[in-house]
């Protein structure tokens, strides 16, 4: 995956490919660390379609990007280093020492799930993946890697739970790849949610870099 970046930026980077829809990627929930990949995600199964290494063990899958504004410092053969963190990328369009430039930057997650079911998250480094000229055509290339999506998922249920005099509410929903993710709810959803049989949601749809089939999807929030 991200692995061999170096190799994909050579030959050509990213492009951008038309969104496919969520059942050809694997889509792992997030609704925050603890809540997408804790407990209950144990029981989630990835789309049988999906290009990841892991059925069961453990699977790498893109997490984030961001890009920042940096300049070239020494240039080394066909690479050049980056201020101010002196990282190595490739000098694909001929900059000089001094220049301006805008890099995009990654993060993975190994996402390990254990003999009894229990899903962990380990995040990677941030990472150097490519360098822009301009800062609209970095953010072009970020948006269609971070997509926004809002989407119609199942409600499996919501319940409520009683500790020591204090309630607290909690939404199942399933994504159309199968995938269950819980989610905390104040009671006033809780009520409203109870004769519903689907929901709106917001999801984060995150593409891997080289290739763009392999995604990771974050819940984001309720749409309604």
């Amino acid at each position: 995956m991200i692995a061999n970046s170096n190799e994909r930026r050579k030959s050509g980077g990213w492009r951008p490919v038309k969104r496919m829809l969520m059942g050809a990627l694997v889509l792992v929930l997030a609704g925050g660390m603890a809540a997408g990949c804790g407990q209950d995600s144990g029981k989630s199964a990835s789309s049988s379609k999906a290009k990841s290494a892991a059925a069961a063990g453990s699977s790498t899958v893109p997490w984030d990007y961001k890009v920042e504004e940096a300049k070239v410092g020494d240039l080394v053969g066909s690479d050049m280093t980056i201020s101010p963190n002196n990282q190595l990328l490739p000098n694909d369009d001929n900059y000089a020492t001094g220049d301006k430039v805008w890099v995009m930057s990654y993060m993975t997650a190994e996402m390990k799930t254990a003999s009894d079911g229990q899903n962990s998250v380990n995040l990677s480094q941030w990472a150097p993946l490519k360098s822009y000229r301009t800062a609209d055509a970095a953010q072009t290339d970020l948006a269609g890697l971070k997509v926004q999506l809002k989407t119609e998922v199942d409600l499996v249920g919501v319940y409520k739970t009683d500790y020591q005099g204090k309630s607290r509410y909690f939404a199942v929903i399933t994504l159309p790849t199968g995938n269950s993710v819980k989610q905390p709810i104040p009671e006033e959803r809780y009520k409203s949610m109870k004769e519903q049989k689907t929901v709106k949601v917001m999801l984060e749809e995150v593409h891997d870099f080289g290739d763009y089939d392999l995604a990771m999807a974050k819940f984001r929030g309720w749409a309604d």
